[in-house]
């Protein structure tokens, strides 16, 4: 197991060391344009199988999520 503890160990220090970086890439132009897709897919297909009664509460997680992803 030492060896997916160095791994683990690794990619914290990656993270620390380019904390910035990531979150300057998060809220990117790009990343909102990504995302937005990836979440209207995901809430499509959740709105399939869920009633309709349910929807209205689907588009708030979804606005909820996407609220912390990209820059809009």
């Amino acid at each position: 197991m030492s060896g997916v503890d160095d791994i683990i160990a690794k990619g914290k220090k990656l993270l620390d060391d380019n904390r910035d970086k990531i979150e300057e890439a998060l809220k990117s132009e790009k990343a909102e344009e990504v995302s937005d897709k990836v979440l209207d897919g995901a809430a499509d297909a959740i709105k399939k199988i869920v009633p309709a009664d349910q929807h209205a509460k689907v588009d708030e997680v979804r606005a909820n999520v996407d609220k912390n992803i990209g820059n809009a």
